[in-house]
């Protein structure tokens, strides 16, 4: 029998075991609750119950390859908590900001975390990523998406959530790659270094997860238009004076 009876393969539990280790009970908690309230409520397909742990448990805590020890996390777009409450089970070391716009989701997150015991390590924020931005969440270690937005949107989005040398990492697919030649301007217009592809859970899970990587290396100045013109002053004579009614410079007082 597969944990909690959700029945996965061997392999799947192996894995699960290995991402999850002593907290694979708390996991199994989470998955009961995706399966249930979170199909309930529309937060997952009825068709994603019998691959919940493959495809969206033991995918997003592979993630956390590449997270360093205690980061501080924002997670944008949260939905049902993935990525975001996935990795806070799979790694107590990380402080979790979830970011999510939707109030039938931020409730279920809500719900979620009191129901796992994760209190202490994480946070739910109701808002989009932009209307956060001069809030507690800035100035992350890391900041994670998962199936929200075209890598160009995601990186206007995200980066300004992160400090300087921080990084985002959106878990992608198999046109990773495609959309990383689409819009690598856009990046680095926004202050991204050049976008890498990484490959997580090589060793455990086939196909691995995609994760685009984005390393933060300054803040985005948007540009200020030029002004016109008319708004530069008063034109001038060759002389350098200026010209136009008012002026009372050049004249000769009559006495």
């Amino acid at each position: 029998m597969g944990i909690d009876g959700l029945l996965p393969s061997a392999e799947v539990a192996a894995a699960a075991e290995r991402v999850f280790g002593e907290r694979v009970g708390l996991a199994a908690e989470y998955a009961r609750l995706l399966s249930t309230d979170g199909v309930v409520r529309g937060l997952i397909g009825p068709r994603e119950t019998p691959r919940i742990w493959e495809r969206h448990l033991v995918n997003c805590a592979v993630l956390g390859e590449i997270i360093p020890i205690g980061a501080s996390v924002v997670d944008v777009g949260s939905g049902a908590g993935l990525p975001g409450i996935v990795l806070a089970v799979a790694r107590p070391d990380l402080s979790i900001t979830l970011v999510e716009p939707l109030a039938r989701r931020t409730a279920f997150l809500s719900e979620t975390v009191t129901a796992l015991g994760l209190e202490s390590t994480v946070t739910v924020v109701r808002g989009r990523a932009e209307d956060v931005v001069d809030g507690p969440p800035a100035g992350a270690d890391v900041v994670t998406a998962r199936a929200v937005a075209p890598l160009d949107r995601l990186a206007g989005w995200c980066l300004p959530l992160a400090r300087t040398g921080g990084r985002l990492l959106a878990l992608k697919g198999a046109s990773a790659a495609d959309e990383i030649a689409e819009h690598r301007a856009v990046v680095a217009g926004l202050g991204g270094a050049d976008p890498v592809v990484r490959l997580c859970g090589t060793d455990l899970i086939d196909p691995p997860a995609t994760v685009v990587e984005i390393v933060k290396e300054r803040d985005f100045v948007p540009s200020r238009p030029k002004p016109s013109s008319r708004a530069a002053g008063p034109k001038r004579d060759a002389a350098g004076k200026s010209g136009g009614r008012g002026s009372g410079r050049g004249r000769t007082r009559r006495g």
